[in-house]
Parts: structure tokens; sequence; C-alpha cells
């Protein structure tokens, strides 16, 4: 007796393109994007209403995890033609050149929680097929000068290491049909003093401007093991309190 093919056999379809052998899995999701929070499902309605939205957020409330998975959404459903994912690049001033590789490889120990949120949504087969195809582009911050992107979704990670002026060179670069989502952890920058701010500069700048979104996380939204809310809320008290007595 002969088995149902059907429901054995994987869907493909043929990629010309791909230098892989040119056939890769249909398109599909690991996972599917799912808010968890109130404030989350808010940050999720903003991105989808705005050109560009600003998200602050503590660390594991969500920001960057959601901005993937609308990214991925958007590019899977053919709302735009490709991913650019960027970040600053602290340790090393933006002068990568010193270290080996090409640019994407010097950027890649920067961007693996990145990478590791896109795993979590689609396969790694699939993000290869769509980075050989060009529909992920990977691009350090210093580097987005003179560029411009169209029918594409921009995710810029860690904006709290970037500065005014970056933020300022970043926003120029969207084109038409684009969204761009910036996020940042304002209590976690790691640039010198005098150069931190711009991010949280800029959302206050732009707030209000039509086309234009502010979402904010906070320890509500931590989707980690609980305990990083309790020792993100009882650092930040010790620290204000230090502050104060300063």
């Amino acid at each position: 007796m002969r088995k149902n093919s059907k429901n054995n056999k994987k869907k493909r379809i043929i990629d010309a393109t791909n230098p892989l052998g040119g056939e890769v899995l249909e398109p599909g999701y690991k996972n599917r994007l799912r808010p968890r929070t109130e404030n989350q499902k808010n940050y999720i309605r903003t991105v989808a209403e705005n050109d560009i939205t600003f998200c602050h957020g503590v660390a594991g409330s969500g920001k960057t995890h959601i901005a993937i998975g609308m990214a991925l959404e958007y590019l899977l459903d053919n709302k735009v033609k490709k991913i650019v994912i960027t970040r600053p690049v602290v340790e090393s001033g933006e002068k990568i050149g010193y270290l080996p590789g090409t640019a994407e490889e010097k950027l890649h120990p920067y961007l693996l929680p990145l990478l590791d949120e896109v795993n979590y949504f689609i396969s790694t087969a699939q993000f290869v097929s769509l980075k050989l195809n060009n529909k992920i582009e990977i691009v350090p911050l210093g580097l987005m000068r003179g560029r411009n992107f169209h029918h594409s979704f921009i995710v810029a990670d860690e904006c709290q290491n970037a500065s005014y002026e970056q933020i300022k060179m970043l926003l120029t670069r969207l084109g038409t049909d684009s969204k761009m989502v910036l996020t940042g952890d304002t209590t976690q920058s790691d640039l010198h003093r005098h150069a931190q701010g711009g991010f949280y500069d800029m959302s206050n700048a732009l707030d209000n401007v039509p086309g234009i979104g502010i979402s904010k996380l906070d320890f509500s939204d931590i989707v980690r093991n609980p305990i990083i809310a309790k020792i993100l809320s009882r650092l930040e008290y010790l620290e204000r309190q230090n502050g104060s007595e300063k």
C-alpha cells in the first residue's frame, strides 16, 4: 500500500539564484511573534503605525525580539524587499579595520544577540538563503553613511551606544516604503559620558512628529528569568540612591 506522500513531503521552492543548489525550503516560521505584555502589544502597534519607532527598554523586555520578529514578518509577507540590521561597534570606535576579515565578519561578535533572535523565528537554512539572496543585510553603523534603503525594514540595535550625530545620520538613510526601529537601553551605555544621551535626546526631539512613534518597555515586560527584573530593579534603586548622596 502506497503511503500518502502529501504528509511526508516538505514543500520546496526553486530559487535559481541560490548557489547552494537552487532548492530551498518554502518560507515559514519556527516560531511566530507573540506579545506577552500590554506594553509589548503597544510596541507592535506603534511599529505598524509609524515609519520610525524609538523603543526604550531595559534588558530582557523584548525590544530587540519584537523588532526582529516584525522585520521578518514584513519580509516574509512581502511587505518589504529586505531587512537591514545594524548596531554600533563601540569597542573598536567604529574603526573595525583593525579586526581580521570582512566588515560583516568583524561585526559578527557584536551581532550575535540579533542573530539569536533571527534564529528563534526562522531556521538557520532559511536565514542563510535569505542572506545569500541579499534579503537580509548586515551593516555596521559606521558604514551606513551614503546608503539609502528603499522597501526595507531597518533594525538598529543598542542605539544607546550611538552618538546624536550617528543617529541623525542613520535616520536620513530611510528610503521610500521603509520602516525603521531603533532600540536602546539608556541605563547601559558603553560610550564615554560626554558622548552619551544621543538616543534619548533624539527621541525626545522627535516626539509627536507625524510618522514617528515612541515606545517604552519596563521591568514588568521582562520575559526572561523573573529574577532579572528583581536584580535590575534593586540595582537601579541603589544606583539612584548612591547618585543622590554624591
